[in-house]
Parts: structure tokens; C-alpha cells; sequence
């Protein structure tokens, strides 16, 4: 069964590039249900707060006795699941299992040597690396249904006949080019998924620790799409990868494994994170005291920064691949996140939510975790020129800029005469980066002197 809720999508935590492959993937499998007599049901609450109502009819009306689900950990997840377990308390014939699936260690099981929870990824990696290989059974799977019995699509035709619900008006492509382009580079369904995996770890992972922060390359996966809407399991994808590791740990063997899946052990991290503090699931900072920040109402840098006209080439292309492609790379989500943040120095939940409205991939747990607000401030000039060293991906991505030769293109409003900038018609800095980040420092330090959460 997929509950279906029209204002799931009208959030702002889906874009409509998440939301078309959501429901695409839901076409695709449930044509392969079909070929095994297994109906796809989907039931439509039109409110968000009739979901648990909803489920608890459609179990009565077909006369079934154990509902399985897997766990969410956000805070309105937990709450709508709290709300069924309460009435299925009331049913005598009715049982109730929630399944942790998504990530291989239920979050806040690994604790520090105190009995507290790991705060600091390093040593909760290292914990969870200890973990897996004591018990390899965490990586098991279940094998896939059997088919039902040919009968089962005569007994079971109303729910053959569910149909998948078309999109909210709000989260509608732009035009059909746009949406043949997002699926063309982000084909639905577990087969594309794994298909997609077996490419990464024939081709790519070997380089991966060598060239992670190089967004030119493209060195990801490009699978946190396929992980962020359940389309495959994390388990089913280090069965892999160990295989591919010549059956070594994730510790060992291959670089490039152990780098990769570091960022997957990232991932479990950052859900521990979600279940330990909650309120970030609740538009609060980790830090508590970066609430009572002053931001700055800067609606020119704002729109400059959607629309990728900051006038800093490194920000520019990162916000213009987003607009593009509804992904961007691990590298550049930090260094837009920070001059966002730091150098404009506009409200971090204001970014976060437009992650949440454009990315492919987005993750509540991954985006609240990776828009943190901190003292770090990154310096996308530098940035730049260590991770995109002979500036290909500015070229890509800011064609203003494709001609110019050298290290000009990291900075070509200090870096090129006066007439040789205005020539390209690419916009002036609208903040000088030095000032911005000491601005962003003395605000932050006078502004957390005082707070009291």
C-alpha cells in the first residue's frame, strides 16, 4: 500500500523533480507486482491529518491483520505512526510492526563509551565499521515476494484498479523539456538504481577517494536520489560493494570503497543526529543558539544566489547546476550554503528550503545537517581553485566566463582590468568576501554572547 497525500507534495520538502520520480518509480513498480499477482494499493488522504483514519479503513474494510511499515524518524513521521499504533491498541485482530530499514544501524543504538549518544561523526563512524563487520547479518536482505495465486487478480480488483494520482499544480515541470531532461538524468526504479551502482563501482569508485571533491569529474554515485525516496535499500547496495571489495570490510581493500562508504556511514550518522536532537526536524539549528541570530533582509542577494549572479563564478555555477539538473555536488552544497549564510548573511532555513524545493535528492535529515549554521565560513575562491583546478566545472556551468584562460576565472572581477570584466557580461561581486565574513563572525559571536535557548 502507498498512503498518498496531495499536500505531501504541496510541502515544500518536494521539488518536482522528487516528486515525478517518486511517483514514476511507484509505476514502475507496480507493473512489476502485477507480473506476481500483487496488488499496489493506493489510498489518497487529501489531508495530511486524516493519513492514520485513512489507513485504519482501508485495513478494515479488507479484513487485514498485520499492517507492516518501515520507520521515519522525523518528528510529524513519528507522530502519525504513534497515532496508528494507538487505535490498532483498540482493534483485538489487528498487529502492528515497524521495520528500521533505512539504514543498516537502527540510529542510536551505537553509543559512546559513556552510554551517550555519538555527536561527532568520526568516532561514530569507526563504531559503526566495528559494528558491521561483528555482525555481517545487518547487511542481509529478504528475498523478494512470491507471486499470489492467478485468483488474486479477480479477488483483489479493486486494488489492481488504484491508480497512481497525478502531481499537485505547484509541483508541475516548467515545460516537458524540462521534465524529459530530469528523467533522462535520473531514470526511475530500483533496476535503474542498482543499474546505476554496478556502473559506479565498474568505473568510478576506484578514483573516488582520489577525486571526491572534484566536481568537474563528476566522481559521485549519483545514487542519493534513488536512497532519499526508499527506491533502493541501502543493504542491497553494500552487499554490492562488498562483493565489488573482494569481500573485504568497508575498512579495507579498495580506496576508493572505504571513501565511498564513508559517506553512506554519513548518512546513518546524520539520521542519529535527527533522532537524538529532534528539533531539527522542527526548523531549528543543532545549536540552539544560532536561532537568535540577526539576518540580514538582503532580497537582492537572495535572488542574486537563487539564480546563480552572485558574481563569485564557484557559488554561480553551484546554484545554476541545481536549477539545471535538481542535484548538485557534495562540494558546492557547502560552499553555497555557506556564502549564503555567512557572506549574505541570510537566514541558513531560507537556503535549506530552496535545496528542499529544487533537489532530486532531498533528504531531511542529509539537508537540515548539511545547512547547520556554524563559525566556518569557506572561501570560494580558494575552494575553487583546489577543487576545480583547471576551473571546468565554472566553465560548464557559467558560459559568461568559457573563454578566459588561467586563474582569472576563479575571480575575474579582481583578477582582469576593469575592461576586460565589463566584456563579459557577467555581474559584479554583490559582497566583498573578506568584509562579508568578518561581518558574519562579529555577528555571530555577539549575537550567540547573549542567546538563551
Amino acid at each position: 500500500m502507498y498512503l498518498y497525500s496531495p499536500s505531501d507534495f504541496t510541502f515544500h520538502g518536494t521539488s518536482p523533480a522528487r516528486s515525478d520520480f517518486i511517483l514514476d518509480g511507484l509505476r514502475i513498480l507496480r507493473e512489476q507486482l502485477k507480473q506476481k499477482n500483487i496488488p499496489l494499493a493506493i489510498v489518497t488522504a487529501e489531508e495530511r491529518g486524516a493519513k492514520m483514519q485513512k489507513v485504519i479503513e482501508f485495513v478494515k474494510e479488507h479484513d487485514i491483520s498485520h499492517i507492516y511499515a518501515n520507520m521515519e524518524y522525523e518528528v510529524d513521521e513519528l507522530r502519525r505512526d504513534i497515532g496508528v499504533a494507538k487505535q490498532v491498541l483498540e482493534e483485538k485482530t489487528l498487529a502492528f510492526d515497524v521495520l528500521h530499514d533505512q539504514t543498516v544501524v537502527v540510529p542510536g543504538t551505537l553509543t559512546t563509551g559513556s552510554g551517550g549518544p555519538h555527536k561527532v561523526f568520526t568516532p561514530y563512524s569507526k563504531a559503526w565499521l566495528t559494528e558491521t563487520k561483528r555482525d555481517p547479518g545487518l547487511l542481509d536482505t529478504v528475498p523478494p515476494p512470491e507471486a499470489n495465486d492467478d485468483s488474486a487478480v479477480s479477488n483483489l480488483r479493486k486494488l489492481f484498479d488504484s491508480k497512481i494520482p497525478d502531481l499537485p499544480d505547484s509541483k508541475q515541470f516548467d515545460s516537458a523539456e524540462a521534465q524529459d531532461r530530469i528523467r533522462r538524468l535520473w531514470p526511475a526504479g530500483n533496476a535503474a538504481g542498482m543499474k546505476r551502482l554496478a556502473d559506479f563501482l565498474h568505473n568510478k569508485v576506484s578514483d573516488y577517494a582520489a577525486h571526491r571533491s572534484e566536481p568537474a569529474r563528476d566522481p559521485s554515485s549519483r545514487l542519493s536520489a534513488y536512497f532519499s525516496s526508499g527506491t533502493i535499500s541501502v543493504r542491497q547496495v553494500l552487499q554490492q560493494t562488498k562483493k565489488a571489495n573482494g569481500g573485504k570490510h568497508f575498512d579495507a581493500g579498495d580506496a576508493g570503497i572505504s571513501a565511498w562508504v564513508r559517506e553512506i556511514i554519513f548518512r546513518e550518522f546524520y539520521r542519529q543526529v535527527t533522532v537524538t536532537t529532534p528539533h531539527t526536524a522542527m526548523n531549528l539549528p543543532q545549536n540552539l543558539k544560532f536561532d537568535f541570530v540577526e539576518w540580514e533582509d538582503d532580497v537582492e542577494g537572495w535572488e542574486k544566489w537563487c539564480e546563480g549572479k552572485t558574481g563569485v563564478p564557484f557559488i554561480d555555477a553551484g546554484m545554476r547546476q541545481i536549477n539545471t539538473e535538481a542535484y548538485m555536488h557534495n562540494r558546492l552544497r557547502m560552499n553555497t550554503a555557506s556564502y549564503l549564510r555567512a557572506n549574505l548573511l541570510i537566514d541558513y532555513r531560507k537556503g535549506e528550503r530552496y535545496f528542499a524545493e529544487h533537489l532530486i535528492d532531498w533528504d531531511l535529515s542529509n539537508n537540515t545537517q548539511g545547512w547547520e549554521p556554524s563559525y566556518t565560513v569557506f572561501n570560494p575562491v580558494v575552494q575553487a581553485e583546489k577543487c576545480d583546478k583547471h576551473g571546468d566545472y565554472i566553465r560548464q556551468w557559467v558560459p559568461e566566463l568559457r573563454g578566459l584562460k588561467g586563474k582569472a576565472i576563479f575571480a575575474p572581477h579582481d583578477r582582469l582590468s576593469k575592461e576586460e570584466f565589463e566584456k563579459l557580461g557577467y555581474p559584479y561581486p554583490h559582497v566583498n568576501y573578506s568584509e562579508s565574513a568578518q561581518r558574519a563572525k562579529q555577528r555571530y559571536k555577539r549575537d550567540l554572547a547573549d542567546a538563551d535557548p
